[in-house]
This record gives structure tokens, C-alpha cells and sequence, in this order.
């Protein structure tokens, strides 16, 4: 794939701030965009400036550290650089994040609920499970520690009563990322509105989950999703996934009467496994 030029990025740059704007996901001054163009050096958006009169010459080139480097005098840096340049810096093929408050996505950060159920065959594949960030205080180091927390396995994250966030590539692979997101939590408001969000099953999000192995796509670092009580991700111990319940079965500190939940799946398989092995034994 051709490197583009830095003219050519500061455009797809304001070709995405406009689009966030233009789609309600920023008023006034709101969000910031920004893109890692050389080792150590970034192109960001400036503070105090609508997304919807961006123009190519108003970004501002930053160090990795934050510092301004080129850009119109009276312009700074973009007040929540700091949380970008942390992603850009920690985050292995991300060269572009961008921050927004779409406001279905945004209003399940407000309602701090995370978007991680296996709802969508298209979330659960390209995304899995959107976490909910704790809260930190905009343009402190806050932001960003939260988000290092997920940064990991997510590449969408939901900013506690602030927001959302994506990252990418290149930019436009961060603006669809939440494009995709936005949708998926408008999907879920208008579901829960006119009767209940279903997941879906094991089995299927099993098939899923091989998609994307079958599509050369990252099994290793791969945030899966919940159904029920259980967390479905990869696992190369489980053949390829696995099912992370709210049983901590690696514990050796349960008590005699201790109580321990458990599903019904789970409950039906230890009856049949146990009818099973006597059945065996008396057919000896």
C-alpha cells in the first residue's frame, strides 16, 4: 500500500472531522482526531476550533511528548492530546485515533454500561466487546491510565460520562470503527425500546469467532464478548475459544459452604457426565 504524504493525511484528516460533525457526534468544539505521521511525530487537531470548519492548515504537528512543533501561532494542541499520544505510544499498529460523543454510544457511558454482548455478528468479528473506561478528568493523565487498561485487546472504548473513542490504522479505519460502534448501540436502544436485546448463542458465536481465524485475523489479542455470565474469547487451551463464566474454577479457596452459581448448561452437562460414568461402570 502506498505511504501517503503528510498533505494527503491532513485531508483525510478534515474529511473525518467533518464527517463526525456532520453526523452529530461533536457539537461546538467537541472531539479531537488525530494521526501518527513519522516515528515520534503527530498531526492533531487544534483546541478551541469546530470540527465542521476544520481546514488542513489549522492541525497542528506535534513531538510524541505532546510539544508543538508546526502550526498557526494563535493554535494549540489539541486539549486531550494527551490520551491520544498515550494510545499512539502503547498500542502496536494504531497510527490514528479519534474522539467523539455519538450520542447513543455516549449515552451508554453516561448510563455506564459497556456495549460487550454478543449481539451482532459484525460487532462480535471486527470489534467483540466495547469496555466502559473509568471516569478521568479530561485533559489529565486520568484518561489515559483508564484507557491503558483496555488498550490491550479493545480498539473501541466508551469513556465513563464522557464519550467515545476509537482507534485504527489510519484514520478512516478509526472513524468506521465508531461509525460501526454508534450503530451498534443504536441497534441495542431501539431493541431494548420495542421488546429485549437477544444474543447470540454459544455455538454460533464459536462459528464467529473461526471467521476470523479463517480470515488471517488477531486471535491473540481479541477482547470476544459476554453472553449471560460468560465472557467467549479465544483461548488456544479451549481449541481456538473459550467460556469464561463467574466461577473462578483455578481457586483452591472455597470453603465447605461456600456457595458456588452455576448455569443451567453447566448444570446439565455435570448430570450427564455424572449419569454417563456410572452407566459405564455397570456396563463392565
Amino acid at each position: 500500500m502506498a505511504i501517503k504524504s503528510e498533505r494527503e493525511i491532513r485531508a483525510d484528516i478534515v474529511e473525518v472531522c467533518h464527517k463526525i460533525y456532520n453526523n452529530g457526534w461533536v457539537a461546538a468544539n467537541d472531539g479531537n482526531v488525530s494521526v501518527l505521521i513519522d516515528e515520534g511525530i503527530a498531526i492533531c487537531t487544534p483546541t478551541g476550533i469546530s470540527k465542521g470548519i476544520m481546514t488542513p492548515d489549522m492541525l497542528i504537528k506535534v513531538d510524541i511528548n505532546g510539544n508543538k512543533l508546526e502550526g498557526e501561532k494563535e493554535l494549540k494542541p489539541s486539549s486531550e492530546i494527551k490520551m491520544h499520544l498515550d494510545i499512539l505510544r502503547n498500542k502496536p499498529g494504531v497510527n490514528s485515533v479519534v474522539h467523539a460523543h455519538p450520542p447513543y454510544g455516549t449515552a451508554f457511558a453516561v448510563a455506564g454500561i459497556p456495549l460487550n454482548e454478543c449481539v451482532l455478528p459484525e460487532i462480535v468479528i471486527s470489534l467483540g466487546q466495547i469496555p466502559l473506561t473509568k471516569y478521568g478528568t479530561p485533559s489529565t493523565f486520568e484518561l489515559p491510565e483508564s484507557v491503558r487498561e483496555h488498550l490491550k485487546e479493545s480498539s473501541v472504548f466508551l469513556l465513563e460520562n464522557h464519550g467515545a473513542l476509537s482507534t485504527g490504522s489510519d484514520v478512516f479505519q478509526a472513524y468506521y470503527r465508531m461509525e460501526s460502534m454508534e450503530l451498534f448501540a443504536k441497534i441495542a436502544v431501539i431493541a431494548k425500546t420495542i421488546g429485549n436485546v437477544n444474543t447470540i448463542s454459544e455455538p454460533n458465536v464459536k462459528k464467529l469467532l473461526k471467521l476470523r481465524t479463517d480470515w488471517g485475523m488477531d486471535t491473540e489479542n481479541f477482547p470476544g464478548c459476554r453472553i449471560g455470565d460468560k465472557m467467549i474469547n479465544y483461548d488456544d487451551r479451549s481449541h481456538g475459544w473459550s467460556s469464561n463464566s463467574s466461577i473462578n474454577t483455578d481457586s483452591p479457596e472455597l470453603t465447605d459452604d461456600e456457595k458456588i452459581t452455576l448455569t443451567k448448561r453447566e448444570l446439565v452437562e455435570i448430570i450427564q457426565s455424572t449419569v454417563t460414568n456410572i452407566l459405564k461402570r455397570y456396563d463392565k
